[in-house]
């Protein structure tokens, strides 16, 4: 049984080179919620997202998934197989193949295109694509080559391959990045579908319409820290928060 706080950050700081990408970061993720990570460009929302997926070393803090495991004692790899899944605001997704190959694959954990071909799925693994292609509103479009799909479709099937792994932490960058209106509202529809007691979702947007449609809370980063937390009503009211962001978006 997972503890309540999926992610516990406590004094996290990361530096390049003398430049402070964040500085005594500390906050409480916990299971059940959807959080918005929001602030301007240079406020450190990627390289916390770095920091969480192993793909950057903090130079002090802890970051625990559970309280538990120490994440920054671990690789990427190792990362995503305790759980974590990340998807990048530009799509990655395998555009030569069909939609539902690319659920198989992630669905496969990593086997390759080889053993696709090769090795017949188990039972549960073909419940578990058409579960994913449902989810993400993709049925029909299974067949298609995934290069082919729109650029919100496109989002929705790496979203269902990050799913196909049944991650406990979510982390999407700018999911409505170029998308149209309808896709956009399809996308909060996924996103409110996706959350679970079991799931931490955090959401990295500058579309303050979206974020305060699906966010439970959310965190306001300023050059690399914490300027402030709250509902979205309550950040928008913060005169820190309108100063020195939205006030200039």
């Amino acid at each position: 049984m997972t503890t309540s706080i999926a992610l516990y950050v406590n004094g996290l700081s990361v530096n390049f080179g003398g430049f402070a990408a964040l500085t005594n970061l500390t906050l409480e993720i916990p299971y059940g919620q959807t959080r918005a990570i929001i602030g301007a460009n240079g406020a450190g929302k990627t390289t916390f997202m770095d920091v969480i997926t192993g793909k950057t070393r903090p130079t002090k803090g802890e970051v625990f998934l559970d309280k538990s495991v120490d994440l920054t004692a671990l690789d990427e790899a190792a990362i995503a197989r305790k759980g974590i899944g990340r998807k990048f605001q530009k799509p990655s997704v395998f555009e030569a193949l069909p939609v539902e190959q690319n659920v198989e694959l992630a669905v496969r954990k990593g086997q390759g295109f080889a053993a696709m071909l090769t090795s017949s799925l188990k039972t549960s693994q073909r419940r578990r694509i058409e579960e994913v292609l449902v989810t993400i509103g993709l049925v029909e479009e299974r067949r298609r080559l995934a290069g082919t799909l729109s650029h919100g479709q496109k989002q929705w099937l790496e979203i269902g391959m990050l799913l196909a792994a049944e991650p406990r932490v979510l982390l999407l960058d700018e999911p409505v990045a170029g998308m149209s209106d309808e896709e956009t509202e399809r996308t909060v529809g996924l996103i409110k579908q996706l959350a679970s007691p079991d799931r931490a979702i955090v959401v990295v947007e500058h579309d303050m319409d979206f974020v305060s449609r699906v966010a439970d809370l959310v965190t306001v980063l300023h050059e690399g820290q914490l300027l402030g937390e709250g509902s979205m009503d309550s950040v928008r009211t913060d005169p820190r928060v309108i100063q020195v962001y939205l006030g200039r978006s």
